[in-house]
């Protein structure tokens, strides 16, 4: 073949995708927690009983879900400019992420929700609890436990998801690979050594939720 690997260049360069790989987390991370943000609040605007609060988010959902997340994240980038809105690739990467995630959680946590008994609302409500309490304590909390494995699968698949910013100069671990890859022309040691990592963060966050899954959803249900 005539090919000779040589990984050197990529352990020369490795403080760069040790940052890249902080840049990825980071962009991951805040990703998920606006996320989270949206589908909690999406899910009481989607199971409103008032058309004029519940079209608004089955719209956003049906939009952003059935849309590719670059051209998301491309018309938001380009787009807010437009409105007065400037902000940096990775604020901008950020919400793009938010978005996507958040359309895809509105569902996950509907179908909670959905699934928690009525007859426990009820009970929540006779016993004088506030309705902000009985969505916390006796609708969402259950309704995450029941829900936990799925939306954890999909905070992962969000984090993966990172690569494609670098589309709009994100600083994340793709975007540190392809100035690798450009300088030294090896890109197979490069994108090798990137796969290696991508999964070494996504064992990572799945270990790292399975503990909080122990932690604050090990309790009985009876």
């Amino acid at each position: 073949m005539g090919y000779t690997f040589d990984f050197g260049a990529v352990f020369d360069r490795a403080p760069e995708l040790f940052w890249g790989s902080l840049g990825t987390l980071g962009l991951a991370v805040a990703g998920m927690i606006l996320a989270l943000a949206i589908g909690i609040l999406g899910v009481a605007a989607r199971t409103s009983k008032n058309k004029l609060v519940r079209s608004p988010a089955i719209a956003f959902v049906e939009i952003v879900r059935n849309t590719p997340f670059l051209v998301q994240i491309f018309f938001i980038y380009f787009a807010l400019p437009l409105m007065g809105i400037r902000l940096n690739p990775t604020a901008t990467a950020v919400i793009a992420l938010g978005i996507n995630g958040g359309a895809y959680a509105i569902e996950i946590i509907r179908g909670g929700v959905e699934s928690v008994n009525k007859g426990q609302i009820e009970a929540g409500f006779a016993l004088g609890l506030h309705k902000a309490d009985v969505f916390r304590l006796i609708v969402l909390k259950p309704a995450l436990r029941a829900i936990y494995p799925s939306l954890t699968s999909q905070f992962v698949m969000l984090t993966l998801t990172t690569s494609v910013c670098t589309s709009i100069a994100a600083y994340e671990l793709t975007s540190a690979a392809q100035r690798i890859e450009s300088d030294t022309f090896r890109s197979f040691e490069v994108y090798f050594s990137v796969t290696a990592i991508y999964l070494v963060i996504s064992s990572l966050m799945m270990g790292i939720f399975a503990l909080i899954s122990r932690y604050y959803f090990n309790y009985p249900t009876r």
